[in-house]
């Protein structure tokens, strides 16, 4: 098991959340689900018919080799045509592109309306389903669980190749119902166990208070559709002629949609590159700055950790390559990549694939690279616990030193 903390997003643009009204959402908004049976163009239409029969003749003479000395006959030509997919997307080596055969991809799918839960930024991409980080106020949080714990086993069921999709639908349910996760926690030696009960997860997006000495603080929890609006008031409420500095806080922001992500960062840039896709077959789509920003010219810290994710990284990225501010905290977890949702014909499940990544406008790769603050700040669970902020020390410290 990995000790590393990772994320998932539903797609790239929305991390799965232990909620069942924003999971069901998500599937809908975080991944382009395309419902054609193939795709509109076609590898095999660039390989002739006996380039295709050599490449295959290894693969069908594994298949009679099964179908005639495997000992338990008859084989279930179905399931042999799942494992096969499953066995060709694994070999990628790409944990964020997979396959869901029929019955994971309709569960997966399934909307989950009435139901609750723990309240939980999670990565489905690892081997268990892992905690990128509690909600603030949710019963995962005051459950104490941590960024960085593998859920493995639900209400005793062990979940050992479960899929991430299916394991985060086995921890919702009711509000007002409990359910049980077995833990695994890096340097713990025994699994850790926790009764949660499951509630009502209220979401917010964006937080913001005026601090002493003219400096604003804003949190932004994730990017959502009304993100960027909500930003916007608070900038406009917060925001005056006495404001010295202000600090965006993106800690353990998972991400969301990406036109959140340009608009937020047009708040704070007024022209230029903010990030570009890049695809597959060398084309690219440039996302630029918006304009009308409110906070163009107020002296910026950007709050970053481990936790801070695809569009976060985003945003974060574009004010540091455009020295616009500086990123104070510990390197980002590096999630760049944009996936699709392909379902694949006679209802045999999806494929869902990475079809582009992001670079930030000094054309750097944000996936598995993360980036590194101007300032590194680090801190340990005992001072979450205690209550010392010694990133936000920082920044609020540094504004104070830039301002005299």
């Amino acid at each position: 098991m990995s000790p590393k903390v990772k994320m998932f997003l539903l797609g790239a643009f929305v991390s799965a959340i232990l909620s069942a009204a924003l999971f069901a959402v998500g599937l809908a908004m975080g991944i382009s689900l395309h419902t054609e049976e193939t795709p509109s163009t076609s590898y095999c239409q660039d390989i002739s018919s006996d380039e295709m029969q050599t490449l295959f003749a290894p693969f069908w003479q594994a298949w009679d080799i099964l179908h005639n000395y495997y000992v338990e006959q008859p084989l279930d030509d179905t399931t042999l045509m799942q494992g096969s997919i499953r066995g060709l997307v694994d070999s990628l080596g790409d944990p964020h592109s997979s396959y869901m055969d029929p019955s994971e991809f309709e569960q997966a799918s399934a909307t989950l309306e009435g139901y609750e839960g723990i309240g939980a930024w999670v990565d489905t991409d690892t081997e268990y389903l892992t905690i990128l980080s509690p909600i603030p106020g949710s019963p995962a949080e005051e459950a104490g669980l941590q960024p960085g714990d593998e859920v493995i086993a639900i209400d005793g069921e062990d979940m050992t190749g479960i899929d991430g999709n299916l394991v985060i639908q086995r921890i919702l349910g009711p509000a007002g119902t409990t359910v049980h996760l077995s833990i695994y926690r890096q340097g713990e030696t025994d699994l850790l166990e926790f009764d949660i009960e499951r509630a009502h997860i209220v979401i917010p997006t964006v937080e913001g208070e005026k601090l002493d000495d003219g400096i604003v603080y804003i949190q932004l929890f994730s990017f959502a559709e009304t993100t960027s609006d909500d930003l916007r008031t608070m900038l406009s409420d917060l925001v005056d002629d006495e404001t010295t500095g202000l600090i965006l806080d993106l800690r353990s922001n998972a991400g969301g949609y990406l036109f959140s992500a340009i608009d937020v960062a047009s708040e704070f840039i007024d022209d230029g590159v903010i990030v570009t896709e890049r695809f597959g077959d060398g084309s690219e789509e440039v996302h630029r700055a918006n304009g009308g920003g409110l906070a163009l010219d107020v002296p910026l810290v950007v709050l970053v950790n481990a936790g801070t994710a695809s569009a976060s990284e985003i945003v974060a990225g574009a004010i540091q390559d455009y020295d616009r501010g500086l990123l104070v905290g510990e390197t980002t977890f590096g999630k760049g990549s944009v996936q699709q949702w392909i379902a694949l014909s006679s209802d045999q499940g999806a494929v869902r694939v990475t079809v582009a990544k992001w670079y930030t406008p000094n054309d750097r790769l944000i996936h598995g690279q993360g980036l590194t603050p101007d300032i590194e700040v680090t801190m340990t669970v005992e001072d979450w616990e205690a209550g010392n902020d010694l990133q936000l020390d920082a920044a609020i410290e540094l504004l104070l030193t830039n301002n005299q």
